[in-house]
């Protein structure tokens, strides 16, 4: 009973702080009197099912997330816990450790000299192409763009593309970030 008490203290104020929030201001829009929502974050209450339940809906949580145990507000991912593709003469990795739908974040190394096809994607996607470091030239429908440290370029990409190392010494690095239209269907 007290882990309950004490992760419901430690949720309860978590979420408050982190809409910027004060105890007043959450008592007037759960209906619940400002000492019991005091005494909701100290540890010190015993609610009934009735106040969980107008904390957790001012909240917009569940109740389960204002009693189960505190989830931290980070997670460290480690560079051995992200898998690269090397892909002809270049190496993509994601920079973001979790899927979003309809996106894409990689950075992407070109060895000196390497270049790398795009795939063509869905009708309507949009990519974006940053060069971090070296010369990039990017081909795409016939037109070629040369990108240097800090220059970006956005395209099509539901065409054909392709990425080029302009340095033959060393690799060129850029992000990429491509938009994935919706399929439609």
């Amino acid at each position: 009973m007290d882990d309950l008490r004490t992760n419901l203290a430690s949720n309860i104020r978590r979420l408050r702080e982190a809409r910027g929030l004060s105890q007043q201001k959450m008592s007037q829009l759960s209906g619940i009197p400002r000492p019991t929502w005091a005494s909701l974050e100290s540890g010190s209450a015993n609610p009934t099912l009735s106040v969980l339940s107008r904390a957790a809906a001012a909240l917009q949580v569940s109740i389960e997330e204002l009693i189960g145990a505190p989830r931290t507000a980070a997670r460290l991912v480690k560079s051995a816990e992200v898998r690269e593709r090397r892909k002809q003469g270049a190496t993509l990795r994601p920079l973001l450790p979790e899927a979003i739908p309809g996106l894409d974040i990689s950075r992407m190394e070109l060895e000196p000299g390497g270049q790398m096809a795009g795939v063509p994607h869905t009708a309507g996607t949009r990519e974006y192409l940053t060069c971090e470091r070296g010369k990039i030239e990017l081909v795409a429908s016939g037109e070629r763009w040369t990108l240097a440290r800090g220059d970006s370029l956005v395209f099509r990409g539901d065409q054909r593309h392709a990425y080029r190392n302009l340095d033959a010494r060393r690799p060129a690095v850029a992000v990429t970030v491509v938009c994935f239209a919706p399929v439609s269907g």
